[in-house]
Protein backbone atom coordinates (compact mmCIF):
# COMPACT_ATOMS: atom_id res chain seq x y z
CA UNK A 1 0.00 0.00 0.00
CA UNK A 2 3.15 2.39 0.74
CA UNK A 3 4.54 1.86 -2.42
CA UNK A 4 1.00 2.91 -3.74
CA UNK A 5 0.35 5.84 -2.11
CA UNK A 6 4.05 6.90 -2.70
CA UNK A 7 3.90 6.76 -6.46
CA UNK A 8 0.20 7.93 -6.88
CA UNK A 9 -0.50 11.24 -8.67
CA UNK A 10 -2.10 14.14 -7.31
CA UNK A 11 -5.67 13.17 -8.42
CA UNK A 12 -8.17 12.33 -5.07
CA UNK A 13 -10.99 10.15 -5.64
CA UNK A 14 -13.26 12.12 -7.00
CA UNK A 15 -10.63 13.45 -9.71
CA UNK A 16 -9.64 16.65 -8.48
CA UNK A 17 -5.78 17.53 -8.62
CA UNK A 18 -5.38 19.19 -5.48
CA UNK A 19 -1.28 18.67 -5.67
CA UNK A 20 -0.57 18.41 -2.03
CA UNK A 21 -1.32 14.81 -1.33
CA UNK A 22 2.10 13.38 -1.65
CA UNK A 23 3.46 16.11 0.52
CA UNK A 24 1.51 15.53 3.35
CA UNK A 25 2.23 11.86 2.45
CA UNK A 26 5.65 13.05 3.27
CA UNK A 27 5.48 15.01 6.06
CA UNK A 28 3.48 12.32 8.28
CA UNK A 29 6.03 9.66 7.06
CA UNK A 30 8.71 12.27 8.59
CA UNK A 31 6.82 13.18 11.32
CA UNK A 32 6.87 9.12 11.98
CA UNK A 33 10.04 8.12 12.27
CA UNK A 34 11.28 5.32 13.43
CA UNK A 35 8.17 4.70 15.39
CA UNK A 36 5.78 2.16 14.55
CA UNK A 37 2.34 2.37 13.06
CA UNK A 38 0.67 0.78 16.06
CA UNK A 39 2.13 3.81 18.06
CA UNK A 40 1.47 6.54 15.68
CA UNK A 41 -2.20 5.76 15.58
CA UNK A 42 -2.38 7.48 18.79
CA UNK A 43 -0.91 10.47 18.39
CA UNK A 44 -2.23 11.21 15.13
CA UNK A 45 -6.44 9.86 16.74
CA UNK A 46 -5.32 12.29 19.23
CA UNK A 47 -4.14 15.43 16.82
CA UNK A 48 -7.66 14.17 14.83
CA UNK A 49 -9.99 14.45 18.29
CA UNK A 50 -8.43 18.05 19.23
CA UNK A 51 -8.96 19.51 15.43
CA UNK A 52 -12.61 18.00 15.27
CA UNK A 53 -13.29 19.62 19.22
CA UNK A 54 -11.86 23.14 17.56
CA UNK A 55 -13.53 23.17 14.47
CA UNK A 56 -16.76 22.39 16.41
CA UNK A 57 -16.72 25.14 18.97
CA UNK A 58 -15.05 27.72 15.82
CA UNK A 59 -18.55 26.71 13.98
CA UNK A 60 -20.74 27.28 17.16
CA UNK A 61 -18.83 30.41 18.51
CA UNK A 62 -19.03 32.28 14.88
CA UNK A 63 -22.61 30.91 15.09
CA UNK A 64 -23.14 32.63 18.25
CA UNK A 65 -21.74 35.89 17.98
CA UNK A 66 -23.94 35.89 14.83
CA UNK A 67 -27.17 36.06 17.16
CA UNK A 68 -25.85 38.07 19.66
CA UNK A 69 -28.23 40.69 18.82
CA UNK A 70 -30.97 37.91 19.88
CA UNK A 71 -29.67 37.70 23.50
CA UNK A 72 -26.85 34.79 22.26
CA UNK A 73 -23.61 34.90 24.38
CA UNK A 74 -20.61 33.41 22.76
CA UNK A 75 -18.56 33.79 25.93
CA UNK A 76 -20.73 31.58 28.25
CA UNK A 77 -20.13 27.80 28.19
CA UNK A 78 -23.67 26.47 28.73
CA UNK A 79 -24.20 27.63 25.23
CA UNK A 80 -22.05 25.35 24.18
CA UNK A 81 -22.74 22.73 26.90
CA UNK A 82 -26.46 22.79 25.19
CA UNK A 83 -24.99 21.39 22.05
CA UNK A 84 -22.61 18.66 23.41
CA UNK A 85 -19.55 20.73 22.29
CA UNK A 86 -16.83 21.17 24.28
CA UNK A 87 -16.16 24.71 25.96
CA UNK A 88 -12.44 26.36 25.16
CA UNK A 89 -11.99 28.76 27.51
CA UNK A 90 -10.75 32.47 26.53
CA UNK A 91 -7.61 31.96 28.11
CA UNK A 92 -6.70 28.91 25.96
CA UNK A 93 -5.33 29.38 22.31
CA UNK A 94 -8.21 30.17 20.73
CA UNK A 95 -7.56 31.47 16.99
CA UNK A 96 -7.30 35.40 18.08
CA UNK A 97 -8.00 38.16 15.03
CA UNK A 98 -4.66 39.92 13.77
CA UNK A 99 -2.85 42.75 16.29
CA UNK A 100 -4.99 41.25 19.13
CA UNK A 101 -2.58 38.50 20.42
CA UNK A 102 -1.71 38.95 24.31
CA UNK A 103 1.82 39.79 25.33
CA UNK A 104 4.00 37.64 25.77
CA UNK A 105 2.65 35.36 22.99
CA UNK A 106 2.82 34.78 19.35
Amino acid sequence: MSQQRKGASAKSSNGANLGFEQTLWQAADKLRGHMDAAEYKHVVLGLIFLKYISDAFEAKHAELAAQAAQGADPEDPDEYRAASIFWVPKDADRPRAPGTERRGHR
